[in-house]
């Protein structure tokens, strides 16, 4: 066996489950489950019906490379999205659709880590941070470097903390933007610094911007790594891969797809590497997926529901609990002002209702474990639960366990 598989950490929702172990809930109270960012509300019914009409298409194994077509969708949103311009994105040689990022992550390190190096690459990722960057890169060979995230960062990676003797050895830089879990949206001149470093240091950056479409301001929406390229007059977009997925943005998580968009190099070999993955995504799905890039109305519908509940909820916990609306994304993270773990506990034995420790999402650092005493609420249930799941919460805070 691979004994690289002995380094990978528990996954988080294994550790809850641990956690949670031997706990008898509330009879009388129905579980709400609030840790996994898994979307729940009703897909787009122009998408169900492209699939359904589409599901004769299974005859034929499909290209990885994919339809043309979609490749298309893809480019013109991101042209539309992030007001790159016509033609800036050659869907030929610069869109890859993947069979939802998570794959697309994991594979995308297997593909860019170098095996020859004469030091140990570094793959650099925030902290705390999406799981499949760290296990992506125990998995290649490569040792991860875990760039904290507080409140004294912004909620941002600190790219000023990390030594040169480590930039030096980079070989890929993961940035979630909108982050996991905190909301915090990247500024363009942040991407800019980031870019500068890859070029003086030679790496990549894989930008994970799944949460885009999930936003508070209208007048700011977050921006993508490919914009602060061509700020810099980069226009082919060298040493930056940006991930994009359909399971936020148009709440289809089950339909397990995305797309990776930039530097064409880079995508080239990752087109080689995917090939023999055997990791093509079915026609059926391709079709499908076409018609949801292509189309932004339900996009805006979506991302108003989040802010409706984020405006129901917060009036609810604020009075009791740290909370605020984050600039993007779908989750509370909160500091509770205690033991992250035993808050969560007790949280569900009490009101049957399950969250997400911090701690779980981070890792220890000589800084400390920027997760600690910190929750993940997830606000992807539908309204009425959240409102109800906001009162437990409340209720919970005002009893013997919550003070």
């Amino acid at each position: 066996m691979n004994e690289r598989l002995g380094k990978l950490h528990a996954y988080p929702f294994e550790r809850l489950a641990r956690l949670k172990r031997g706990i008898e809930p509330p009879a009388h109270l129905s579980h709400i489950a609030m840790s996994i960012g898994e979307p729940k509300h009703a897909p787009p019914a122009i998408v169900i019906d492209a699939l359904r009409e589409s599901l004769d298409k299974l005859d034929s194994y499909p290209a990885t490379l994919g339809s043309l077509e979609l490749r298309a969708a893809c480019g013109g949103w991101l042209e539309r999205r992030f007001a790159l311009g016509a033609a800036a994105i050659d869907p030929a040689s610069m869109v890859l659709p993947v069979n939802g990022t998570r794959e697309a992550l994991f594979a995308f390190v297997q593909a860019v880590v170098p095996t020859n190096s004469n030091a140990k690459p570094v793959v650099a990722m925030p902290n705390p941070f999406y799981q499949i960057y760290e296990g992506a890169a125990l998995l290649a060979g490569a040792e991860p470097w875990y760039l904290n995230s507080t409140k004294l960062t912004g909620d941002l990676p600190d790219l000023d903390a990390v030594p040169a003797r480590i930039w030096e050895r980079c070989a890929l830089l993961f940035l979630c933007n909108p982050g996991n879990p905190s909301g915090a949206v990247m500024p363009r001149a942040y991407l800019q610094k980031a870019l500068a470093l890859a070029e003086r240091y030679d790496f990549v950056i894989a930008a994970d911007e799944c949460y885009t479409e999930l936003y508070r301001d209208d007048a700011a929406p977050p921006v993508s790594l490919l914009q602060a390229c061509q700020a810099d007059g980069n226009e082919r977009f060298r040493r930056a891969v940006v991930f994009h997925s359909l399971s936020k943005r148009s709440s289809v998580p089950g339909l397990r797809s995305g797309f990776v968009a930039g530097d064409p190099e880079v995508l080239a070999s990752f087109l080689l590497y995917r090939t023999y993955h055997g990791c093509a995504m079915p026609v059926p799905t391709q079709i499908a997926s076409t018609v949801a890039w292509s189309d932004d109305r339900h996009v805006r519908d979506n991302r108003l529901l989040y802010r409706e509940k984020f405006g129901r909820v917060l009036p609810i916990l604020s009075p009791a609990l740290a909370v605020t609306e984050p600039a993007g994304g779908f989750y509370l993270w909160t500091d509770v002002g205690r033991d992250d773990e035993v808050f969560t506990r007790d949280l569900f034995a009490t009101q049957n209702l399950t969250i997400l420790p911090g701690s779980y999402l981070a890792r220890d650092t000589p800084d400390g474990n920027p997760g600690r005493n910190r929750v993940r609420i997830s606000l992807v249930a539908p309204l009425a639960e959240c409102i109800v799941a906001a009162h437990r919460i409340r209720t919970f805070l005002a009893g013997p366990c919550g003070d």
